[in-house]
This record gives structure tokens, sequence and C-alpha cells, in this order.
């Protein structure tokens, strides 16, 4: 069986310094005269993953880890500076909940936007718009301008267009999290749905519960690099260890 996401050796390399506020000319004009000062750092170091159909696999780790970083470059928003990924579906993201909508636009017209940006046409979208509605619970706010909404309210609905298109790869960076009691459990179900469809999930969260829940798979990172990827319990006990300790598995 062939993996549906296979991520080798991943690494992302940022740059800093000198060369990122400074125009073409003077660009030359420093490398011409090696008057210039470049840093970087791995943002994303050396990271291998495969997920395969009926997966879902949890991404952990503290701030800065490296998990965003990740995701872009599993869903191609960025190239990696070394390693690849494949992926073999149609992936629907929700990595920043902001993007990807126009404040100016009502709801409804942003659920046909971002149901465009995903590549669905119109016919499908018409199709889908009324339960990608009733499953947000937000009837009430359909004519009202995107802007107005709370951030919970954006998340939900963000959340039901991406989950009710049917995606075969669905990656999630911290949505679960916000909204009520109430819709965290309806998203927490959706996701099993999707799962025994035998799509296959990706979701980072903080939430040590909600990954045991949900994920059968753990990924670790720790200020980029993988620390451990396989069977989400043992994982999450050990990361739970760490967060206790400050020690990192195999550390001295």
């Amino acid at each position: 069986m062939s993996a549906i996401v296979e991520a080798k050796n991943i690494s992302v390399e940022y740059i800093t310094g000198d060369l990122r506020n400074i125009g073409l000319k003077e660009f030359v004009m420093r490398k011409f005269t090696r008057n210039y000062h470049v840093e970087s750092f791995m943002a994303v170091n050396d990271v291998s993953f495969s997920i395969f159909q009926g997966d879902m696999l949890g991404i952990i780790g503290t701030n800065g880890a490296g998990k965003s970083t990740l995701l872009k470059v599993v869903t191609q928003i960025m190239r990696p500076s070394k390693g690849y990924v494949r992926v073999n579906g149609k992936v629907a993201a929700l990595l920043e909940l902001s993007s990807g909508f126009d404040g100016e636009l009502n709801l409804k017209e942003n659920a046909y936007l971002r149901g465009a940006m995903l590549g669905y046409t119109r016919e499908f979208m018409d199709r889908k718009y009324p339960e990608i509605l009733e499953f947000s619970g937000l009837k009430d706010f359909e004519q009202r301008p995107f802007k107005q909404l709370s951030s919970g309210m954006k998340s939900r609905i963000a959340f039901s267009i991406a989950s009710m298109v049917e995606p075969e790869i669905l990656i999630l960076d911290e949505v679960l999290s916000v909204g009520d009691g109430a819709f965290r459990e309806k998203s927490e179900a959706k996701m099993r749905e999707i799962i025994r469809n035998g799509k296959a999930t990706i979701l980072v969260s903080h939430s040590i519960p909600q990954i045991r829940r949900m994920c059968n798979k753990v990924l670790w990172l720790n200020h980029g690099k993988q620390v451990a990827f396989g069977d989400a319990t043992g994982i999450c006990d050990e990361y739970e260890k760490y967060l206790k300790t400050g020690f990192l598995p195999g550390a001295e």
C-alpha cells in the first residue's frame, strides 16, 4: 500500500542578516566587495514520516518547533531546502484561519471563494453549501460581512468548508481548539468520519489529550529536529514527561 503522504529528509533553512532589507543595487555592491553579513537557521531539520489511508497524524512540539513550517511544505506552499514530500490526493489545509477570506464579503460569498480556491466548481459548492452552513451553526450570520465575525465563528466556517468538501487529505493547524465545547466535539466526530472513509488527516495541536483521542501516529518536533515518530500513545507519554522535566528522550 502506497503512502498518502511521504516526507523524506525535509529541511527548511531561513536566511537572515544584512541581505534581507537592502535593494538589488546595494546587494550587488556588497556581494562584490564581500561587505555583508548572512545568518541562517534551520526551521525544519531532516524530518521524515509517512502516513497511509486511515491514519491521523498528530504533530506536537513547543512553540518554535517547526510544526507550521513543516505543514507549509506538505501543502506545497513552501519548497524545502533539502528533501522531498510526495502527496497522493487532494489537500484541504487550514493553516491560518483568516487566510483566503475577504473581510468585505459575507459568509456565503467567502464559502464559495474558499471552495474555488480548493479547486471545486460552483455546481459542487451549490450542492454542499447548505450542509456547510448547517454544520457551522452560523445560519443567522450568513449575510454578515466576514470582518464582523468573531475568530471562533471564522474558525467554524473555515473548518466546515474544508471538511465538507471531502478532501482526501485534511490538514489542521490548531483549529480544533477554537470554538465552544459543542463545536469541538462535532469537529472531532467529523474527523473520525473522514478517517473511517479511508482518508488521512494531519493535526497540529498543543492539546495532548486531544492528540491521544484522535491520532494513531505522532510526530514530535523540537527546534526543527525530529525527536520521534510512531505510535501515538508511547510518544505522548514521553512528551508529557519532557514537559515536566525539560529532558528529551536519550538526552544526557
